[in-house]
């Protein structure tokens, strides 16, 4: 069974960690993933850094652009990751846009997923149509799951249809505006939870976009399994370094 699948069939909520590779510092993206399995974190989204990333707020775009000038990119990440499965047991998603993916090749790409112990994708920009009628056998042939988005102007056909392919589970973003932490939502988001919790699909919810705290967390875990967070925890790292992981994941629970 897929490690995803595992973790989502257990009781509780989920928290999954979204952070940009190579950010702050080249060398930082194993260490960070350890801290964060060591604070208790369900799942961990590997940031691929992309220099259009056109979905993600300023804070992850100034992550992206700091990495690039690092020197991060695909081969040095999956160099990085060689081994990680000898001490992370936790999923481990990778997070980028389909460009550096196209530019790896897709084969490849997953081929090196595979091996390294990755288990699923989200690729914000690409369709699902282009997906199912191009890629789907590449991402089964290397057991990865691909992590589909939808937001609150995606129309309940177009939900069916993600819903009826998903595997793992779906990426629910509570905004249509870029990434961003705020400290709640407003009416018209709940409102939108609430219709898609009402829609009893088949695959599981988890919810970003606007989580960064305490409250924000415990207000999405009543409409999905769980919760994303990804702005909010690289300002932590910004401002407090790699040894405020645990205290900050503390902080949201």
């Amino acid at each position: 069974m897929n490690r995803i699948d595992k973790k989502l069939k257990e009781e509780g909520k989920l928290l999954s960690i979204y952070f940009t590779a190579g950010y702050p510092s080249i060398d930082d993206t194993v260490n960070i993933i350890f801290k964060l399995q060591e604070s208790g974190v369900d799942m961990i989204e590997i940031g691929l850094p992309f220099s259009d990333p056109l979905a993600d707020g300023p804070t992850i775009q100034d992550s992206s652009t700091k990495a690039i000038k690092n020197g991060m990119n695909t081969n040095v990440l999956f160099d990085q990751l060689k081994g990680i499965r000898d001490r992370v047991s936790i999923p481990l998603i990778i997070m980028g846009y389909f460009n550096p993916i196209l530019q790896y090749g897709v084969k490849d790409f997953c081929k090196k997923c595979n091996e390294i112990g990755i288990d699923g994708l989200i690729i914000p920009d690409l369709p699902i149509d282009y997906y199912e009628a191009n890629y789907k056998s590449i991402f089964e042939e290397n057991h990865l799951y691909n992590m589909f988005l939808i937001a609150p102007q995606t129309s309940d056909e177009r939900i069916k249809k993600i819903d009826s392919i998903s595997n793992g589970f779906i990426y629910m973003v509570s905004s249509s505006s870029i990434t961003g932490s705020k400290n709640s939502f407003s009416a018209e988001q709940i409102n939108y939870f609430e219709r898609i919790d009402k829609m009893n699909l088949k695959t599981p919810r988890i919810i970003g976009f606007g989580v960064g705290n305490n409250q924000t967390f415990n207000t999405v875990v009543k409409y999905s399994k769980g919760a994303i967070i990804g702005s909010a925890f690289i300002k932590n790292l910004h401002e407090h370094g790699i040894d405020s992981i645990a205290s900050y994941i503390g902080s949201i629970r």
